[in-house]
């Protein structure tokens, strides 16, 4: 259906939702196929550099039956020979087929703004997603650097500088269109499309959420400690940064977020564990979910206090309409 606003009045009182109303057009199959296209341009990406890194594979006597039990081992930098840094870029790479995909759909088909798939307003509001970078980055920082000085035993320093820039320069340029796509294609592009098919935003907050913590199911940490404690873990990052933005009526918050996030991590401290293998400051010998899990309730707590200080949100039905 095509809204306009002047004859039908606004379906939602929040302004990120009704956006996706009163832009473009908003028929099911549009949909069906954006998050087709993100997911083609995604396996495309990988199509591309599958043959080159399959050849470097078997150079290094890893069997085809190997690759096809465990799938992720032909990113797996150790086992690959391949410098970190550069399958690091490889894995970031994908997100940026996937991004243009969904922008084509969204401009083409939809006739949107892409805008209006990630902020209420005309603009993107910048301060807010630094602010969120901020504060979120300081509190990462501060949790690696205490979680080392309190048992240094299960860290190890590697910091290597020439190493360290290079990984410096991809997290910088790469990272951001990572945790960007996964922002405006789940909390963005396909919330607001559910919420038109619901009529309201919490359904699509919490399918959303949802979706965000089983798309990381396939990551290494997920299979080593179980779903159990990490589809959770992720699914409450999805459900917290779901509700800034409904709050908020925009990503910019979940983008600072999820970018200081993904980027501050990757340059301080990688785990055997871990998806990204980075030569990053700190090697962790191993990984404590359960733990984890509760400094990232504290971390989140902290950081939805000092939101709510900042702008003073008082309408808490934003959330539910």
């Amino acid at each position: 259906m095509h809204s306009d606003q002047s004859v039908k009045p606004l379906p939602f009182n929040n302004l990120f939702l009704n956006s996706a109303a009163v832009h473009g057009f908003n028929y099911w199959w549009m949909y069906v196929l954006g998050i087709t296209a993100a997911f083609f341009g995604y396996l495309l990406f990988q199509v591309i550099i599958q043959i080159p890194l399959m050849a470097i594979a078997f150079k290094n006597n890893i069997t085809l039956s190997e690759l096809t039990q465990n799938p992720n081992l032909i990113f797996d930098p150790d086992k690959m020979g391949i410098d970190r840094n550069v399958i690091l870029a490889l894995l970031l790479g994908m997100f940026v087929f996937a991004l243009a995909g969904l922008f084509i759909v969204v401009k083409r088909v939809h006739k949107k703004p892409f805008m209006s798939i990630i902020t209420a307003y005309s603009k993107l509001r910048y301060k807010r997603f630094f602010v969120a970078f901020s504060v979120w980055g300081s509190l990462v920082f501060i949790s690696v650097f205490v979680s080392y000085f309190i048992d240094s035993s299960q860290v190890i320093v590697q910091f290597k500088p020439a190493k360290f820039l290079i990984l410096f320069l991809v997290c910088v340029f790469l990272m951001p269109i990572q945790t960007s796509t996964e922002e405006i294609l789940i909390r963005g592009y396909l919330m607001q499309g559910l919420a038109l098919l619901f009529k309201n935003g919490i359904i699509p907050l919490i399918l959303t959420s949802l979706l965000f913590g089983m798309l990381h199911m396939e990551n290494p940490e997920a299979k080593t400690f179980g779903w159990q404690i990490m589809l959770p873990y992720y699914s409450l990052f999805g459900l917290f940064l779901g509700i800034i933005t409904l709050l908020d009526e925009g990503l910019e918050l979940a983008l600072g977020i999820h970018c200081a996030n993904n980027l501050i991590s990757s340059l301080l401290v990688t785990s055997p564990t871990g998806v990204l293998k980075t030569d990053s400051v700190f090697l962790v010998h191993s990984d404590d979910p359960a733990s984890e899990l509760l400094l990232w309730v504290g971390m989140a707590t902290i950081t939805f206090i000092i939101f709510w200080l900042i702008y003073k949100w008082k309408n808490f039905n934003l959330i539910l309409k």
